[in-house]
């Protein structure tokens, strides 16, 4: 299949932490981008990516079957970036808006013309996993692949960068608690992934003949286990914190309790989707397609880049003295 030349690009969630970032990929590749979002106001600080006029907002909410239309309707290419962490419940369910909302895209896409659809899943999407986040994105993924045989599908591991919500959360934790927890004693694997790699991917994705119909895993260039994603953020925020072993029946009985916060408007810190989750290690394949498949041959590793932004959390921010390596 040939290459993607640049047209009318479609980002479902693309005012997002991974979204905002494959935004300026495909703009400085000549794309005009349309954002749909449930609400363009809050999305506005993405306008700066690309040229005056590049960038067009549309207010959208994806379980309208009407707005989803509207929103693709003469779009060459799509990518849904739409997804949850925790299952809130209703639109900001995982049903809703993993496997409904892949399925609305897929089929509008399809009825509009649209020549490639890019799904952003995750590694270890299943729709027979245990854990409701992984089988979502899974059934996500046969939802999309259904309407569109030759869609790409990108599955990254844990995704950082300055804004991540994985990073981000523990080392503002350790700056409040006597302790780190350490669920299941720490050995789970994850294979990071700089969020401007994944953005990259996402522009090659849209763009690449030879992607269609493929899936990737997206990871970075080394493995860290959990404990020593947690070193990391001590050693880079000076807070010494205990690193404490939480043994996983114990940790899934803490995610039933916090997860009471949601009917109080809260996002749990820690739900029993995400004790399953870190049950499995979160790593590339040895047989899958990766970055380098795409042509990023050359990925931005976590201590390279993770310093840059975790210096806000010592004592003394920015002026700090910084770590000794």
């Amino acid at each position: 299949m040939a290459d993607l030349a640049p047209g009318v690009v479609t980002l479902f969630g693309g005012s997002g932490f991974i979204g905002s970032q494959a935004v300026r990929a495909l703009a400085r590749r000549g794309w005009r981008i349309r954002i749909a979002v449930r609400n363009p106001v809050q999305a506005i600080e993405v306008q700066p990516q690309g040229d005056p006029g590049q960038i067009q907002f549309m207010r959208c909410d994806v379980t309208s079957a009407d707005d989803v239309a509207a929103a693709v309707r003469g779009s060459h290419a799509v990518v849904n970036l739409v997804g949850v962490l925790h299952d809130g419940g209703g639109k900001r369910g995982f049903k809703s808006a993993h496997v409904e909302a892949a399925r609305a895209i897929a089929q509008a896409s399809r009825a509009a013309g649209v020549e490639r659809v890019v799904q952003i899943s995750a590694i270890g999407a299943d729709a027979n996993s245990p854990s409701a986040y992984a089988r979502t994105k899974g059934e996500a993924e046969n939802q999309i692949r259904a309407v569109y045989p030759d869609a790409v599908i990108l599955r990254p591991s844990l995704v950082f960068g300055a804004a991540d919500g994985f990073l981000n959360r523990f080392a503002e934790m350790a700056t409040m608690a006597p302790a780190l927890p350490l669920i299941g004693g720490g050995a789970t694997k994850f294979q990071p992934v700089y969020v401007g790699d994944v953005a990259e991917s996402v522009a090659r994705a849209v763009i690449q003949g030879d992607a269609a119909g493929r899936t990737f895993e997206l990871g970075g260039p080394d493995v860290f286990t959990f404990r020593e994603v947690l070193e990391l953020v001590r050693r880079e925020t000076g807070r010494d914190r205990l690193l404490l072993p939480i043994p996983f029946p114990i940790a899934r009985l803490m995610g039933a309790v916090l997860e009471t916060v949601r009917f109080v408007g809260l996002t749990p810190p820690l739900t029993r989707d995400q004790v399953v989750m870190l049950q499995s290690d979160n790593v590339v394949a040895s047989d899958a397609a990766t970055l380098s498949d795409l042509g990023v041959v050359y990925p931005t590793g976590m201590e390279a880049i993770a310093p840059s932004y975790l210096y806000r959390y010592r004592d003394g921010g920015q002026f700090a003295v910084s770590p000794v390596r």
